[in-house]
């Protein structure tokens, strides 16, 4: 890692069809300090040899993905939920990711009750909180674009995920921003800086116009889109955070290039718009 790239992590899924040994290596050679990695691929690898081969590489976790989508039509299912959950905190653990991302679930198949969701999601926490203290893994409530409430968030904001957050303690429970879902709240700015040590993690990619295809692959490389990065970044350093800028982008043109090419546009594109402190 360069002092010009300090604070960069990678998101695996930004090199969804590159094998996940081959993206740990790929990191190291480019000066990429972390990775934030996928339940699939500590499933595929097993936790000891995944940690075993991060750890050799230098590199340092900065979150899984994922753990949520508490909602379900019945209560069977809520406790499957959960209980995917609890397999989720002890991953992240056995990895070291001091953060397990929360993408907390849509309405029910066939639902409509909101209040009731949000409920499940706000239920499905608080039975988590215990375990994930234990194992010394900070939950990071991810509010997602609203165009995505009905069926992968019914959290959709900085503000209601801080809300859900603030019966816990902060280093129990956090928020995840992401700039892909956030940008677009014009509270945003002041919402970040109200939640303070809240803020457990940051992940961008730039909201491409006009939107093609399918909205939850059409993020962009920082820079080609309409994010206003400069202003997100002020909002986190005012909020206090001194943590690592994940660059997580789902788009099947980025995951068809060569993983080497796709890290170096991450590297050049975070010196460009996002090189910052060092994570403390």
């Amino acid at each position: 890692m360069t002092a010009a790239t300090e604070g960069l992590s990678l998101n695996q899924a930004t090199t969804r069809h590159w094998a996940t040994a081959e993206v740990i290596r790929g990191c190291a050679e480019a000066g990429i300090g972390g990775i934030g990695l996928w339940r699939d691929a500590v499933e595929q690898l097993g936790t000891a040899r995944l940690a075993r081969l991060v750890r050799a590489a230098g590199l340092t976790v900065t979150s899984l993905c994922r753990g949520g989508f508490f909602t379900a039509a019945d209560a069977p299912g809520r406790a499957a939920a959960l209980a995917d959950n609890r397999r989720a905190i002890e991953q992240a653990a056995e990895v070291g990711a001091p953060v397990l991302a929360l993408v907390c679930g849509g309405l029910p198949p066939g639902g409509r009750d909101l209040p009731v969701a949000r409920q499940q999601v706000t239920d499905g926490i608080a039975a988590l909180v215990p375990q994930a203290e234990s194992c010394g893994v900070r939950l990071a409530i991810e509010p997602l674009h609203p165009m995505f409430c009905a069926d992968r968030s019914v959290v959709s904001s900085v503000a209601q995920a801080a809300a859900l957050a603030a019966p816990f303690p902060p280093a129990q429970v956090g928020i995840m921003v992401d700039s892909y879902h956030v940008w677009w709240d014009p509270a945003v700015a002041e919402s970040i800086v109200a939640a303070g040590p809240r803020i457990a993690g940051y992940q961008v990619s730039d909201w491409v116009s006009p939107l093609t295809g399918d909205v939850l692959m059409a993020r962009g490389h920082i820079g080609d889109g309409c994010i206003d990065f400069a202003a997100l970044g002020g909002a986190l350093r005012a909020a206090g955070y001194q943590g690592w800028t994940e660059v997580e982008i789902f788009n099947e043109r980025v995951w068809a290039t060569p993983g080497p090419e796709t890290l170096r546009t991450v590297v050049e594109r975070y010196r460009r718009y996002l090189a910052g402190p060092a994570p403390g």
